[in-house]
């Protein structure tokens, strides 16, 4: 064999290698981080030594590795046996038609390893400090295979590999984990877990999904996040460094195990959602950026060149055709998720106002216009995300405000394609999308739909707004003495002289504050029955405005300013509210209604009763040539008279409810560890329990609980406030 006496005397750490001499032997073990070198344990392995003589052997049951008679100097250390197994998610990723990945079995073996310290941080203990002629280092999987670009960027750690020996062999081994000969290295493998978010998959609603979904339908106003982001992309990989942004959460920061808690660049309280322990490989997943690997990944295709930004993130403005709809999609074995942005700029407004109806093409019934141009870019961004990886998965969709709407008519659209996709919606403070027959044609849709006491925007569009911009039409409104927030029913917002009304769909869970005064609040999340609750915000802007139809424009400009409507300062900070208030009532054993919220609301609907017959009774009683306009006024009054009813039933069912497990955490609960274990991290976080008034249940009893307790009254006997019967 001819030496290579190119470098005969380099002086590295106090160490000195002169000319190659063979007869060395050098040694590696490779562990967890709990010092285990059983995971690792019959792994095939390659060194390549200083003159570049190649050497092949197994890990023994300790994960130790042992090379003989190689060439004096450095060696490097390569793992990058396939993975042949039989696991469906591992074969399904190394199959897939597009973007295929290249997993190791030492991936796999990481992949089942734990953290050391709960926090995923490195372990700071070295245990090559009791040993002579032996190193220490802690590594990742990346640094011992040859293809990277699915696996997470390098976290920093406290006894790093050395670059001076990586500079000194990459002639030999461009790949693969450098090593000083003749010595015995502890090669600590840190585990390949990742964060994702948890959610539950089971279509009926629980404060998990409430919480968790608002945060991923904030995430949608930000960027992607990607750099470089302008095609074509010479370089050989890209980042995401930008925070917040969707990129950042599912290509860097929870892929390395961090957690993030801002969904928003102006948010002031960090909102951390459950997050679960998985294996990397089952993480929400960006996809990999390898132009040597992936063709379409590459340069040379010029403007069609694929990186993960086209793939995971809608931003269709500056196209021919600019809704300027933006949305972001990400998957894993389990669900894919896409969340869609709502109104941020002024053409989303404009696009907000034009509420004529056309006919939905994919289905029954008509749609508003405005939202149906952008859900088709969201029909084809979806559809070919799902073209590459859907595999069985539940569909997650959200949305906030008019990226609810878009996510309705979206879902809608997906449901028609025969792939037969199985979807759970949440939505937050949208507008209404469609008519009655499509909401009736999309009736076994999964959709959970959260509105805010006073936000006015799911109150539009109204009936009216199908009529031709300025068209006058005669509105009758009453509006509530003595009751709080001035409850207001408009009337003829509840019927459509004009063909089909538009509708909402979904499963309504409203939020509304109780406010008991001196300071003290909680809240009530549940499905009033009637119009003066669900819909009293917009209604009560209208009525203040002109004691009539307000002018379409203005009023849509009236109620993007409503401050209920916010997705950071009022639905993310509800939503968490309502996930500890029901954690609470789980903690406890109560209902979700305690006897003084019981109470409270039952002299709210006393009063709008009495005040609804004294409104009905004016009605029938005017003098008016407007004779259907009051014939309306007087059937909307009788069908608000009854809905009083169903209202007081369903918050008297709530309080007598004591909330369940999957009340709160949806089928997460039948992976009882799991779950224990992502509520133990959450509340690590101390913003996650911090001292919130509307988040607990209101202290002291209720007149009648207190009654109760001195024998005076019997609980569940009706209340002087129950509501009456109307004529």
């Amino acid at each position: 064999m001819v030496m290579n006496n190119s470098v005969n005397s380099i002086d590295l750490r106090g160490r000195m290698f002169s000319c190659p001499v063979q007869g060395k032997t050098s040694t590696f073990q490779v562990v967890d981080e709990f010092g285990a070198g059983k995971p690792y344990a019959g792994l095939a392995f390659k060194v390549v030594d200083f003159e570049g003589v190649e050497y092949k052997g197994y890990l023994d049951m300790a994960g130790v590795g042992k090379v003989e008679n190689h060439f004096a100097g450095p060696i490097a250390l390569i793992m990058n046996e396939v993975y042949t197994g039989i696991n469906k998610t591992y074969k399904m990723l190394q199959e897939r038609t597009h973007y295929p990945l290249k997993i190791t079995e030492l991936q796999v073996r990481a992949e089942h390893t734990r953290y050391f310290n709960k926090d995923g941080s490195r372990t700071s203990n070295n245990p090559a400090l009791l040993l002579t002629n032996t190193d220490f280092y802690q590594i990742e999987v990346r640094h011992l295979v040859e293809h990277v670009s699915h696996l997470p960027s390098v976290v920093e750690c406290h006894y790093p590999p050395s670059e001076g020996i990586r500079k000194l062999m990459v002639k030999h081994s461009p790949r693969g984990l450098c090593l000083f000969g003749s010595r015995h290295s502890i090669l600590q493998v840190r585990p390949l877990r990742a964060l994702r978010p948890l959610f539950s998959t089971d279509p009926q609603f629980c404060a998990l999904n409430l919480y968790q979904l608002a945060l991923m339908a904030t995430l949608s106003y930000c960027p992607f996040g990607q750099a470089p982001s302008k095609h074509p992309i010479h370089q050989a990989s890209v980042s995401f460094k930008q925070v917040p942004s969707s990129g950042n959460w599912f290509g860097d920061a929870l892929a390395k195990y961090k957690q993030l808690g801002r969904v928003d660049a102006d948010q002031a309280q960090a909102y951390y959602p459950l997050y679960e322990d998985v294996a990397y490989s089952r993480r929400f997943e960006i996809v990999p950026f390898d132009p040597a690997l992936y063709p379409v990944n590459q340069p040379q295709k010029g403007p069609d060149q694929e990186s993960p930004v086209k793939v995971h993130f809608l931003d269709d403005r500056g196209e021919t055709v600019d809704t300027d709809t933006q949305a972001f999609a990400t998957h894993s074995d389990e669900i894919i998720l896409i969340a869609i942005r709502g109104t941020s700029e002024g053409v989303d407004v404009l696009r907000d106002t034009d509420g004529f109806q056309v006919p939905f093409e994919e289905g029954k019934g008509a749609v508003h216009r405005g939202f149906y141009g952008a859900a088709k870019k969201a029909n084809d961004f979806a559809t070919k995300y799902l073209d590459k990886f859907y595999a069985g998965q539940k569909i997650l969709i959200c949305g906030h405000s008019l990226g609810g709407a878009i996510a309705l008519i979206l879902s809608q659209m997906l449901r028609s394609k025969p792939e037969g996709y199985n979807i759970l919606l949440h939505t937050y403070g949208a507008p209404r999308a469609g008519d009655a027959t499509f909401v009736q044609a999309a009736e076994s849709l999964a959709h959970h739909r959260m509105v805010n006491h006073n936000d006015p925007v799911p109150s539009v569009p109204a009936p009216w707004m199908k009529t031709k911009p300025g068209e006058p039409m005669p509105g009758v409104g009453i509006r509530y003495r003595q009751v709080p927030a001035q409850f207001a029913a408009y009337l003829t917002s509840i019927v459509n002289v004009d063909g089909e009304p538009y509708a909402h769909h979904g499963q309504l869970q409203h939020f509304m504050p109780v406010d008991f005064g001196d300071g003290e609040v909680s809240h009530i999340l549940w499905a009033p029955g009637c119009e003066t609750l669900a819909q009293h915000a917009a209604c009560t802007l209208a009525i203040a405005q002109h004691e009539g139809l307000p002018a379409r424009g203005s009023f849509i400009q009236q109620v993007m300013d409503a401050g209920d409507h916010s997705v950071i300062a009022s639905y993310v900070p509800h939503s968490w509210a309502t996930l500890r208030r029901w954690q609470e009532a789980l903690a406890n054993k109560r209902s979700r209604v305690s006897g003084r919220e019981m109470e409270w609301m039952d002299e709210v609907l006393a009063r709008i009763e009495a005040q609804l017959k004294d409104k009905l009774s004016e009605v029938t009683h005017e003098i008016t040539p407007r004779a259907v306009t009051t014939l309306s006024a007087i059937n909307s009054l009788l069908k608000e008279a009854s809905k009083i009813k169903t209202t007081r039933h369903r918050l008297n069912t709530l309080h007598h409810q004591v909330v369940q497990p999957a009340d709160v955490y949806g089928n997460c609960t039948a992976d009882a560890e799991g779950l224990a274990q992502s509520i133990e991290r959450w509340l690590a976080n101390s913003d996650s329990t911090r001292v919130e008034q509307l988040a607990m249940a209101p202290k002291g009893l209720s007149m009648a609980e207190l009654d109760a307790s001195l024998g005076l009254h019997v609980v569940g006997a009706p209340y002087l406030g129950d509501i009456l019967d109307l004529p």
